[in-house]
């Protein structure tokens, strides 16, 4: 067998296992060059190629190798260097389960009597090309929850990455919201959609203090100029939690030259934070209105038809099956954030899994009951429709509807009186969410549900119960 005929056997199993996009991009470009000793070795277009399909498809290429050269047969990879008829040396792959480290040829692009510039991510001397993005493939614009609460962000974000660098308004771009809700995420997915738009683009995220510590070993070893353009370099940079860096004089010093640096050259630099450019404390005045020149979008709180996509994108992810009306429970029952969304289903999915019980909504109240108590946790207007529709036997849409009915009106009032009680929404904000009323119907609701409470000991008791359904929550 010859190297072109065992490497189109295993791109037949290959094709077989992906989608033919997929297929097309990353696999058509490959040559094969050799075949030695169960060693099948192959060519492709750059060191981004080879991360990706190590990242993405090594299992497919394991299997396809044994399949086709048998349990001995081996891997190795020949990378072209861009701008340049030189090849990397070879790195035999072997089992292909080990992260590939590529020996690189120091003086490869270097010019006579250039300097290596120190990159702070690795030991020193390494060159332009060794720079790694830092970002994790799973933060992606598939796995990011589009809904009300994100859409000018994420509109935003993935302009900047499907158009070339530097060419849209969004710059600075300052995502701002409170822990939890995704800012990490979209700033991952830009710089992951930008590599996949622009290859060659050296985008980098790093975290502030990551940045901070950098700043110190260059200061302590006098090598600031090197921090300065390893930076200078990039054509993305993307810095995490900005708020770190407050009241460090020093560091914000070399970040304004950096932004400058990259403002002046067309660069993109993605900024995220706890807070607001006007709410920032402790920093220098130039940098935060350097912050505004771009576009500052927030991220909100999930809302519930958000909050319910999210649970079914990380069941999915999971491979776990869960009841709707365990979704619908855990949608209206934790509405503070992302994180607190994913922390509950890991604990319903474990207690599912270690005890081999069944995932039901009474399995789900027992987890979220230990877990919500050891968050912070405030009650949602859904949750309270929630829990008043269930207790008439209503649904929630027929509470959203325009009926006039008896027994619809006095659920949504019931509903409406609960939530001026337990929520800080305004009486316009709750009518909106109760049937698009307006203020003065949530005020008669209210006083209404206030009379019968006094007149009707019946009602009374539904109400006693709802409240402390609610009270627990």
């Amino acid at each position: 067998m010859t190297e072109q005929e065992a490497w189109n056997e295993c791109l037949k199993f290959i094709k077989d296992n992906i989608e033919e996009e997929s297929f097309n991009t990353w696999f058509s470009p490959i040559k094969a060059i050799s075949l030695d000793n169960h060693i099948l070795t192959i060519q492709v277009p750059s060191l981004y190629y080879h991360e990706w399909i190590e990242g993405n498809y090594w299992k497919l290429l394991k299997s396809a190798i044994n399949r086709v050269l048998g349990p001995e047969g081996k891997l190795e990879y020949k990378i072209l260097v861009a701008n340049s008829s030189m090849t990397l040396p070879p790195t035999r792959v072997g089992t292909m389960d080990n992260n590939i480290n590529i020996p690189l040829d120091e003086n490869l692009n270097k010019k006579k009597g250039e300097k290596d510039i120190i990159n702070p991510f690795v030991v020193p001397g390494l060159k332009k090309i060794n720079i790694q993005s830092q970002l994790k493939k799973e933060l992606n614009f598939d796995t990011f929850i589009e809904g009300e609460c994100n859409r000018l962000a994420r509109a935003a974000g993935y302009s900047i990455a499907t158009n070339p660098i530097g060419t849209t308004a969004f710059n600075p771009f300052f995502i701002y919201s409170a822990s939890g809700l995704g800012k990490t995420h979209l700033a991952h997915a830009i710089g992951l959609e930008t590599k996949v738009n622009f290859p060659d683009a050296l985008v980098l995220y790093v975290d502030s203090v990551t940045f901070l510590r950098q700043y110190v070993h260059a200061s302590n070893d006098n090598t600031l100029d090197d921090f300065f353009h390893f930076y200078q370099m990039l054509d993305m940079l993307i810095i995490d939690d900005i708020q770190f860096l407050a009241g460090k004089v020093h560091t914000q010093e070399m970040f304004f030259q950096i932004f400058n640096a990259f403002h002046q050259k067309h660069k993109q630099i993605i900024i995220t934070a706890d807070k607001s450019p006007a709410e920032i404390q402790q920093f220098d005045q130039r940098l935060l209105s350097r912050f505004k020149w771009g576009l500052a979008a927030d991220l909100q709180s999930p809302d519930k038809e958000t909050r319910t996509k999210i649970i079914r994108s990380k069941c999915y992810s999971s491979g776990i099956d869960i009841p709707d009306e365990v979704v619908e429970y855990l949608a209206c029952r934790i509405v503070s954030n992302v994180r607190e969304i994913e922390g509950a289903i890991i604990t319903i999915l474990a207690q599912s899994s270690l005890n081999k019980q069944k995932i039901t909504v009474e399995l789900a109240k027992q987890m979220i009951d230990r877990f919500v108590r050891n968050t912070s946790h405030k009650i949602s207007i859904d949750y309270i429709q929630k829990v008043v529709c269930d207790h008439f036997g209503v649904s929630v849409s027929e509470l959203s509807s325009s009926s006039r009915k008896r027994n619809i009106v006095q659920v949504r009032q019931t509903s409406m009186y609960f939530a001026k009680k337990y929520t800080d929404l305004s009486l316009a904000q709750i009518g909106a969410q109760c049937g698009n009323k307006d203020h003065a119907t949530v005020l008669h609701a209210c006083r209404t549900v206030d009379n019968l409470k006094v007149t009707d000991r019946h009602f009374k008791e539904h109400l006693e119960e709802i409240d402390k359904i609610i009270k627990n929550a």
